[in-house]
């Protein structure tokens, strides 16, 4: 059985650099350039584009992660925080609106025929509690999304688009009290 969705792509980010190196307190590196953009190109077996994880042998399994953007308003509601947290904060590639992409780990699934084998959960670390909210590691535990390999090519683009997956991904109708 396939589920078919209409998503929405709310954020796509590629960093040539990993900027959480060493202890969070110590804060993120600096950019190295632009990490967010509004398409980016697949390649399969390699990852994104310009990403810091393309074509890199020990992650090619794991070279796109993908999250929900209702995980990180779970965390502004856990959280209490009036303003919404800064999403490229949680440096996921690709962060879905509409789907519940933590039940994705050993699915297959597409993003406007991109497809992708989702591998493992992306755990968050205690880098959250600096790079979005004190409080935000925790609130994400079995809400960090996905690591996946892309098994297609092509380029994803801001805005709406079609996922289709061999897994239901509706959110249970308790979501927003699982935080």
């Amino acid at each position: 059985m396939e589920f078919e969705y209409a998503v929405e792509i709310v954020q796509l980010l590629a960093s040539p650099i990993h900027r959480y190196e060493g202890r969070p307190a110590d804060g993120p590196l600096s950019p190295a350039g632009p990490e967010l953009h509004n398409s980016v190109a697949v390649r399969a077996g390699l990852g994104i584009v310009g990403d810091r994880f393309f074509g890199r042998p020990a992650h090619l399994r794991a070279s796109v992660t993908v999250m929900a953007a209702e995980s990180l308003e779970g965390v502004q509601q856990a959280l209490g925080l009036e303003r919404p947290v800064a999403a490229e904060g949680a440096r996921r590639n690709i962060l879905l609106r509409g789907v519940n992409v933590d039940a994705l780990p050993g699915a297959r699934f597409s993003i406007d025929g991109i497809e992708f084998a989702a591998h493992r959960p992306a755990r968050p670390c205690a880098w959250m509690d600096v790079a979005l909210a004190p409080g935000a590691f925790r609130a994400l535990r079995g809400r960090g999304g996905v690591r996946c390999e892309p098994l297609t090519s092509g380029t994803l683009t801001l805005g709406p688009a079609i996922l289709r997956s061999s897994v239901d991904l509706s959110f249970p109708d308790l979501a927003p009290a699982l935080f």
